[in-house]
């Protein structure tokens, strides 16, 4: 892989991770049209490095708030920060478990399984609609919101479900504040990919070994900068009741993908 295609990919990652569209989707379509033919490790390699932009990037955005969620952890009262910080990992099991006892036979829904694709895109869309017609409160995520957004999280692991898409439309329509909302969705996934790219390297799954590290890190800048104007944009639009145009766009790629799958 050279490096234009590792910028184009690290900013069609960048840009998807956030907007909710399913990065997965769109960064596999992407090396697919590029004629990717990295053998799988180095893809995975690839794959993770820019899921790991994307997750540094929402750090940055919200470096503010994961410091005061630090601080509270070591605080003696069971103050807000720790409250937040106790819903983020509430939110986390649903996918642990998914990810632990169930990896493999996720894997096998990514062998180009078209018609999947495009019903999940449809399922993604109407999430997407009927969030963007809810009306905005104050409330906060509670702890059962946290799990059932958790919910949420691990179901968006199949592919065209969008995961910013699915928690954030969920967290919405369970009567919470959009912007509170689009907050706890991109901070609740920064575990989940720094604990997976940790299990994979020490799991020997992953090697820097004979890579292209030139590539990689032109693609991990790409996603990082994307990243960054995406949450920012992200958050602006779940604010301002704008995912009905992302839920017209993922009901086109589904309906297109279905007519596709059923055609060939």
């Amino acid at each position: 892989m050279d490096i234009i295609d590792s910028i184009i990919l690290g900013i069609i990652q960048g840009l998807t991770e956030f907007l909710p569209v399913s990065s997965s989707g769109h960064l596999e379509l992407g090396k697919a049209i590029l004629g990717d033919n990295s053998i799988p490790q180095e893809s995975l390699l690839f794959t993770v490095v820019l899921h790991f932009a994307t997750a540094l990037s929402t750090i940055v955005i919200f470096r503010k708030d994961i410091l005061d969620i630090l601080k509270g952890l070591f605080k003696p009262a069971f103050n807000e920060d720790r409250q937040f910080a106790v819903k983020i990992i509430i939110s986390m099991l649903p996918a642990v478990i998914v990810g632990v006892f169930f990896e493999e036979q996720l894997e096998q829904l990514f062998g180009g399984n078209i018609m999947l694709v495009g019903c999940m895109l449809l399922v993604t869309a109407l999430l997407l609609f009927l969030a963007d017609k809810a009306k905005n409160t104050n409330k906060k995520v509670s702890f059962k919101d946290a799990f059932i957004i958790g919910i949420s999280q691990a179901i968006a692991m199949l592919p065209g479900i969008s995961r910013s898409g699915a928690t954030i439309s969920t967290s919405v329509l369970l009567g919470n504040d959009k912007t509170k909302a689009a907050r706890f969705s991109f901070l609740m996934v920064v575990p989940l990919i720094i604990g997976k790219m940790a299990k994979d390297i020490l799991g020997g799954d992953l090697s820097f070994e004979s890579q292209n590290l030139t590539a990689l890190t032109a693609g991990f800048i790409a996603a990082f900068i994307a990243g960054l104007f995406a949450c920012t944009w992200m958050i602006a639009l779940v604010k301002k009741s704008k995912l009905s145009y992302f839920a017209i766009y993922c009901a086109i790629v589904g309906i297109i993908a279905i007519v596709f799958s059923i055609l060939n």
